[in-house]
């Protein structure tokens, strides 16, 4: 029997049953679509992150005080866990910034980090205060909405100025524009908003956008007091280029060795870049994906489950054809492809009709995203169509295999005797 002969007798004997292979198609339909919206949900929570994290610039440089196994992965803060690490202060900072010593490092920017209440006319709002200095807005690579960023007037004045990031903005006033000139009250202190930042979605330690920025002397004293004054919970550090980011890593490390007194492999402080938090949040948004992809893949399974169930169904009430068939003269590889076509044709419809309907899926999912103001968009991969069709294929050959041997194996005269 020829392939082309056997796909046309397949259709005519699924056009036969038209509820019964719809419903069966319905299966592989549904776990080729869940597979591909699945993938697509992966892909793009993991381009999103990449993105944002990339937006700061290739170039940027986190030291911490803390060895690196006491970070606890990105966003481990100020790595304050042992109580023979050496804080990182103001000295560091400014040892960091000299060309002399650290050549590859273009600025430095210390900064205090922590947590505080933020308070106007009733509305209240916990959010992230940053103490820091005017170069804190290149070396973060960060936009005006409006208004002015801190300068050196605010930080030798110790004043009580504020630029709000755009979602701190709209929790407090409901708007993120015309703010400026208007009073807040951070930790019950009055503070007038000089400047709104541009919003940059989420980064390395969280949002960029839920936070306040005050001069660092004025957090200094006021609001993130440690117990050293000139102690600082984190260093910003620019890399000349990003080509220059491993050279930058070692004069830093080389620095702060020799400012703390310690060897090689026993530091008190972490220098980390950008790519190790893109590749740390890869290895997450990789393993998240492929367990979305497993379970969508579950629905396929069934799918297969429900074809080799119609299969046998199919072969039972065939019986006495099957039988008239090899009392024709039908071999028994012409029952088995006849029954294989009609499994794998199955399949391959559901799995056409299955890569549309995720597509949709994503496509919907993405412009809810999209009306409720997320910086996310769902994205679906030549790879997902691929793996989802390919294992659509497999499922309807694997399932299929058993009832079209169980039909090519009757014996004729059995099979004829059929009622």
């Amino acid at each position: 029997m020829k392939l082309s002969q056997a796909l046309l007798e397949a259709l005519e004997s699924l056009s036969g049953n038209k509820l019964r292979s719809g419903l069966t198609v319905l299966g592989i339909v549904i776990g080729v679509a869940a597979v591909i919206a699945m993938l697509a949900v992966g892909n793009g929570a993991q381009a999103s992150i990449t993105g944002s994290i990339s937006s700061i610039g290739t170039n940027l440089l986190f030291v911490f005080s803390g060895a690196p196994q006491d970070q606890g992965g990105p966003g481990g803060g100020g790595g304050r866990s042992g109580n023979n690490v050496r804080p990182l202060t103001l000295a560091d900072a400014e040892a960091m910034s000299d060309p002399l010593v650290a050549p590859s490092v273009a600025q430095v920017a210390p900064a205090l980090q922590g947590r505080g209440a933020v308070a106007y006319a009733g509305e209240n709002s916990s959010t992230t205060i940053n103490g820091v200095t005017p170069t804190y807005y290149a070396v973060r690579n960060l936009e005006l909405a409006e208004g002015e960023f801190i300068n050196e007037e605010h930080i030798l004045g110790r004043m009580s100025v504020v630029v709000l990031g755009p979602d701190t903005a709209d929790n407090l006033f409901g708007r993120h524009e015309g703010v400026v000139g208007e009073t807040i009250r951070i930790e019950g202190q009055p503070f007038r908003v000089i400047g709104v930042l541009v919003a940059k979605g989420g980064g390395a330690f969280g949002s960029e956008d839920d936070g306040v920025y005050v001069p660092f002397t004025t957090a200094q004293a006021r609001l993130l007091k440690h117990e050293s004054y000139n102690q600082v919970d984190i260093i910003f550090a620019q890399a000349a280029s990003a080509e220059a980011v491993p050279t930058a890593v070692e004069e830093i490390s080389a620095v702060l060795r020799q400012r703390h007194r310690t060897p090689v492999g026993a530091d008190d402080f972490s220098v980390l870049t950008q790519q190790d938090f893109l590749s740390t949040f890869s290895a997450i948004t990789n393993v998240l994906t492929i367990f979305l992809g497993g379970i969508a893949g579950i629905s396929l399974l069934v799918g297969g489950i429900g074809i080799m169930n119609i299969m046998l169904v199919s072969v039972s009430e065939r019986t006495r054809e099957i039988g008239l068939r090899k009392a024709l003269g039908a071999r028994k590889r012409d029952i088995l492809l006849q029954f294989l076509t009609e499994s794998s044709l199955l399949s391959f419809i559901g799995g056409v009709i299955g890569i549309l309907f995720g597509w949709l899926i994503a496509f919907v999912i993405g412009k809810i995203a999209v009306a409720s103001g997320t910086d996310f968009v769902p994205i679906v991969g030549s790879n997902a169509i691929l793996l989802s069709t390919s294992f659509s294929a497999a499922i309807g050959l694997f399932f299929g295999i058993y009832p079209a041997s169980r039909a090519a194996n009757l014996e004729p005269v059995e099979a004829l005797r059929h009622e």
